[in-house]
């Protein structure tokens, strides 16, 4: 009897479903486009063409993995972010859609000149060089691993040129100054983690929480950015959604002006910015 894509593609979105995804069959289609090495908006022109059993137990022993919580984007390698597609790896974190608020909000302004702190996959500050084509960059990670995906990042997004990456404790190994800082800081406190979604375990614990109250970071960085800003420059940091009022108090008080809490777009504070000077 002939199998075809159409019933592979069922039970995979049935499995995914009872093992509670949230789009079963969004996730079914793009782990079955993975397995068939074919676009997922293809697959709607071949649910009637016979799978061959190698295909059929990829497509199937993917979807295993998406059902045991492994995040989709570590499962195909890619992770669709602003306005390109980025390569991600279990060295880095996941990045979300929320992160795109701070995006949107360093686009809202001037800059020639980014340092990314924790730069991760290099979603954030490819995204600002890919929009701003006559600007430039430096991206900081303590993993090499993490800064290998950026790299590639950078070159398949074609800014390779215009980005920079060094392995560096925050501001410890960054010289000169910036007309923008920009960072997704480590944000959850260590008593949240046992609360976040199954997914999360996948991405690298260093990305996540300081094993703190979750502020540590920022205690850091806000502070020590004033020595790498150019007078007028800014400084664009990501929070927790419960974070906002104590991120601008520290930023308030080092001294930085014109300092904003923007929201997500769920009405939950996300990014806060400020000025120096």
């Amino acid at each position: 009897m002939t199998t075809r894509l159409r019933d592979v593609l069922t039970k995979m979105t049935c499995l995914l479903a009872q093992a509670g995804i949230d789009t079963p069959a969004r996730d079914a289609r793009a782990l079955m486009a993975r397995a068939v090495d074919k676009p997922a908006d293809r697959l709607t022109l071949m649910l009637d063409d016979p799978i061959d059993l190698a295909a059929q137990s990829q497509a199937e022993a993917l979807a295993v993995r998406r059902g045991a919580r492994e995040p989709l984007s570590h499962i195909i390698g890619t992770r669709q972010f602003f306005e390109h597609v980025f390569r991600v790896s279990p060295d880095v974190l996941d990045p979300r859609p929320e992160t795109e608020c701070l995006v949107r909000a360093a686009l809202d302004g001037a800059f020639t000149h980014v340092l990314d702190l924790g730069t991760g996959s290099g979603c954030i500050l490819l995204s600002l060089l890919a929009a701003r084509s006559a600007s430039s960059g430096i991206g900081t990670d303590v993993s090499f691993d993490a800064l290998e995906v950026a790299m590639s990042n950078a070159a398949a997004i074609g800014v390779e040129q215009r980005a920079m990456f060094l392995q560096s404790d925050w501001f410890s190994a960054v010289e000169g100054r910036f007309d923008l800082i920009v960072s997704n800081p480590p944000y959850i406190a260590a008593q949240e983690m046992t609360q976040l979604a199954p997914e999360l375990a996948y991405d690298p614990r260093l990305a996540l929480t300081d094993d703190g109250d979750g502020l540590s970071a920022y205690r850091q960085i806000v502070p020590q950015a004033k020595s790498f800003l150019e007078p007028g420059g800014r400084i664009i940091l990501e929070v927790g959604w419960r974070q906002g009022q104590s991120v601008a108090r520290m930023m308030q008080d080092a001294g930085y002006g014109q300092v904003r809490i923007r929201p997500d777009l769920d009405g939950r504070d996300r990014v806060v910015e400020a000025t120096l000077g």
